[in-house]
């Protein structure tokens, strides 16, 4: 196990893993959200202001979950250019 900084809360935990388990469930809720907005909104444009506006998720959040492995999708659409980041 390892003595990490909650990327969330700034607080320090041991354990694996970004986010301390105080946090680990608000995770869990976004990137929920994250995936649901994605799947309703798949065929349209839209920016970081619109998803972080539409979602309640913050940029910060936001920007750490599309440099995760089941974003990267949407993170390749937007460095094409198709998501404009904020």
């Amino acid at each position: 196990m390892n003595f990490n900084k909650c990327s969330r809360c700034g607080c320090f935990f041991v354990s694996e893993g970004s986010v301390c388990p105080h946090c680990e469930t608000k995770d869990q809720m976004e990137m929920n959200r994250l995936k649901d907005y994605i799947e309703e909104n798949d065929s349209i444009e839209y920016n970081m202001d619109h998803v972080i506006s539409s979602t309640g998720i913050s940029n910060k959040n936001l920007n750490r979950f599309l440099a995760q492995e089941e974003f990267s999708n949407l993170a390749s659409q937007m460095q094409k250019g198709n998501i404009t980041q904020c």
